[in-house]
């Protein structure tokens, strides 16, 4: 059970994983295409003016023409007229070898043998003739400098290469006429292989002519060392046995007469004394024979003598006839007893012709030693003499060495010079054409379509480079997802930018009926459409600006549906439970937060609310300047008690929206003190009281300290941004440090919206002109109006 606990955690782990991974990539896609969305004309102009500035240079760009010529260093035929032994297996790539070659190529000698042959000089292409005041200074162009400016452009246009792990090389030459492309290409192939056939006939030239000279001075060398071997050996009177050591020639082995005797005496004494082994082995032998009973069998077999052996065989004979009779007649018969004085004589003879035998080799052993010790005198002699000669040898071989020495160089010259005189009538070289250039039919340069490529890919770069950088620059609000992502705040709505003057107001049916009215009915104590009785001296005021009660003239607008979208936040979404007194401010001037108290007060008092407006812009206040009448008393004069609630507040009778605005008779220094004050604590709580919600006009938090002051009073907030214009840095700034108010925060409101140019950072709600047309809701006009 644990273990399909564990297995079911893990698989929830990894479809987790999984999920994120999705979600990264997703989000990856989404910020690309929204990249592209927004910086899609930078995107769509950068390429096509690289494009353009690609056709304008193909338009220019006279047509030229590549020509190749293809060569391959061989050098194995070259080797087989040699007579040099063909290598065994493919030789390396000598890719120094290869480089050099290339180098001949490019070098001035092959480029002025071409000019000259082809007389480059007089081609316009190559040498652009003189005009203007220049060439009536300098006066006309010598044929040096005319080959240098051959020179030159024949460089520029020449290119040799290699391909790739071979010894094969392509001379290419590139020009505006095909048929001088292929005839320089050719010729610099042919000047190429002319210069190495002068070259090497060169080369060999001045080598046979050195060789001559040191092959006369080797052989006065070698004729002057063995003279001087030869008057050595004269003059310690040595005498080889078998031919000097310069006749025998290299690895022959010449031998001194006393080398030689010593060695022949050697041998005879080996042999002298095996000689004398064998006779005295002999001599020993026979003695154990005469030991011996001349009935055994080793006599005859050890000796191999055919008179012992006859008499032994006459022996055994007569043996065996006595010992016939002497078993038949008896030991004492008479023809028995001869028999054994017959066998006593045989053994007689036989024993003396073993003495005879013995003295034989006796005689034999002597003569032996003595030969012995006669050789061994002699080699002792030998040797006395050898190592005095031993001592002059050395100079001897000294001699022979450096005779030896001189003959092998000698030889090698005379050698190397009969090679270089047979290799002068092979007139190759290690290179040869394999293919030959001829005029191109199409052009190579400018490619159209590398051209094309390349400048769309370098406009599309530099596209996205100017677009990222507009993206770095622009550092503003655009986007719902950006201003969350950023803030981590809820973007309540995006609102569109308004003009001035606005378009008519459509005929909007204000009558009510059915669901709808019993609804507005139940909503709205009292006869008055908001429940609120205006006093008998209530000033009724209208706006002079048509636009700050824009959302009552234009209900169905854009305009009015994004107002609507705080208005529903505020009514659920609040940060209090009642939620009653909600605060507009801006982080800078100039965002329209005025404008959006404006309209979403009158929303609100529209949609049968009990609503007050309240100016509390201590800096700069709004509400009374685009009031009609002007008003004569506000805020200031309540607070300070110079005037009741009731005089003070006035209403726009179109939506009986209560106002309560503020008069300035000049700059307010401590602002935050008033807001803070007991004073207006206790103006909120009437108009707690009195009104369903509390509309609080505040002023920007980056210039003045007001709205933390006044946010103990304050349940909401709804933070105005300016689309386009107000920087993250600037906002974050200013309100991710106040932890106070953003608790207070319902969201943030995205304000001047361009929804023409909004299309390019994402995509419009629902509120969309083709969709809900046909339902009575229109967009209003975009252009630009700041209010504040």
């Amino acid at each position: 059970m644990n273990g399909l606990s564990r297995t079911t955690t893990i698989d929830r782990v990894e479809d987790s994983a999984a999920g994120d991974a999705s979600a990264t990539i997703a989000s990856a896609i989404e910020r690309l295409t929204g990249f592209a969305r927004r910086q899609r004309r930078v995107l769509i102009i950068g390429p096509a003016a690289a494009l353009l500035i690609g056709l304008l240079y193909l338009l220019a760009t006279p047509s030229q023409y590549t020509a190749t010529t293809t060569l391959l260093i061989d050098s194995n035929s070259l080797r087989v007229l040699q007579n040099q032994q063909q290598p065994v297996g493919d030789m390396p790539l000598d890719t120094l070898q290869v480089g050099s070659q290339v180098e001949i190529l490019e070098s001035d000698n092959v480029a002025l043998a071409v000019i000259r042959k082809l007389k480059l000089t007089d081609d316009p292409e190559f040498v652009k003739p003189d005009t203007g005041l220049s060439s009536f200074f300098r006066g006309a162009a010598s044929p040096a400098d005319k080959e240098q400016k051959a020179l030159d452009e024949l460089a520029n246009h020449r290119s040799v290469g290699r391909m790739e792990r071979s010894y094969v090389l392509n001379v290419s030459f590139t020009s505006r006429n095909a048929t001088t492309a292929a005839n320089v290409a050719n010729a610099i192939a042919d000047a190429y292989i002319d210069d190495q056939l002068e070259a090497k006939d060169r080369t060999r030239r001045r080598a046979g002519t050195w060789l001559q000279e040191r092959i006369k001075e080797l052989r006065a060398q070698v004729t002057s060392a063995d003279r001087s071997v030869l008057d050595f050996k004269e003059k310690n009177k040595i005498v080889d046995f078998g031919g000097s050591n310069m006749a025998a020639g290299p690895g022959a082995t010449a031998r001194l007469i006393g080398e030689q005797q010593l060695f022949e005496l050697n041998s005879q004494l080996v042999t002298a004394r095996g000689a004398t082994s064998e006779a005295r082995a002999r001599q020993e032998r026979i003695e154990q024979v005469r030991k011996m009973d001349v009935g055994e069998a080793a006599v005859a077999d050890t000796l191999h003598n055919e008179v012992i052996t006859r008499l032994r065989n006459q022996y055994l004979d007569l043996s065996a006839r006595e010992a016939n009779l002497s078993a038949r007649y008896g030991l004492d018969h008479q023809a028995a007893a001869n028999l054994r004085d017959q066998m006593a004589e045989l053994r007689r003879n036989i024993g003396a012709e073993l003495g005879r035998i013995a003295a034989s080799y006796q005689s034999d052993y002597e003569i032996a030693r003595a030969r012995e010790e006669n050789l061994e005198r002699e080699l002792a002699g030998l040797v006395t003499e050898g190592q005095v000669t031993n001592r002059d040898r050395l100079g001897l071989a000294e001699l022979e060495s450096y005779a030896k020495i001189y003959h092998t160089v000698y030889d090698s010259f005379l050698q190397r010079y009969m090679d270089a005189i047979q290799q002068q009538s092979f007139p190759i070289t290690e290179a040869r054409v394999i293919s030959v250039a001829t005029p191109p039919s199409q052009k190579s340069k400018p490619n159209n379509t590398l051209v094309l490529v390349i400048a769309a890919t370098m406009g599309l770069i530099a596209g996205i480079g100017i677009a990222g950088l507009r993206e770095v620059i622009d550092g503003a609000f655009r986007t719902r997802s950006q201003v969350e992502r950023a803030l981590g705040i809820k973007c309540l709505s995006v609102i569109p930018l308004l003009t001035a003057p606005p378009l008519p107001a459509p005929a909007v049916n204000r009558t009510v009926e059915g669901p709808a009215a019993d609804a507005r009915a139940l909503s709205a104590p009292g006869s008055q459409p908001n429940g609120v009785v205006p006093s008998p001296d209530a000033i009724s005021f209208s706006f002079t600006d048509p636009i700050l009660r824009y959302v009552a003239d234009h209900p169905l607008s854009l305009f009015s549906e994004a107002i609507r979208a705080i208005k529903v936040a505020a009514r659920f979404q609040g940060a209090s439970a009642d939620n009653q007194v909600i605060g507009v401010t801006s982080a800078l001037p100039n965002e329209g937060k005025s404008t959006i108290a404006c309209n979403l007060a009158a929303l609100m008092a529209d949609a049968s609310k009990r609503v007050i407006l309240l100016d509390a812009d201590l800096r700069n206040p709004t509400l009374a300047h685009a009031l009609r009448p002007a008003p004569t008393v506000g805020l200031m004069e309540l607070l300070a008690g110079k005037v009741e609630l009731a005089k003070a507040v006035g209403h726009e009778p179109g939506t009986n929206l209560a106002l309560l605005p503020l008069l300035l008779a000049g700059q307010v220094a401590h602002t935050d003190e008033i807001l803070s004050s007991r004073a207006f604590s206790h103006l909120i709580e009437q108009l707690r009281q009195r009104y369903d919600y509390v509309i609080v006009d505040l002023p920007p938090l980056a210039p003045v300290v007001d709205v933390r002051a006044a946010l103990p009073v304050i349940d909401s907030l709804v933070f105005v941004v300016e689309w386009g214009n107000t920087r993250i840095t600037t906002v974050e700034h200013h309100l991710m440090g106040e932890v106070e108010i953003r608790d207070r925060l319902l969201g943030v409101v995205l304000n001047k919206a361009n929804l023409a140019d909004m299309e390019r950072f994402e995509q419009r709600g629902l509120y969309h002109d083709g969709y809900y047309a046909n339902r009575g809701y229109s967009r209003a006009d975009s252009a630009a109006k700041r209010l504040t």
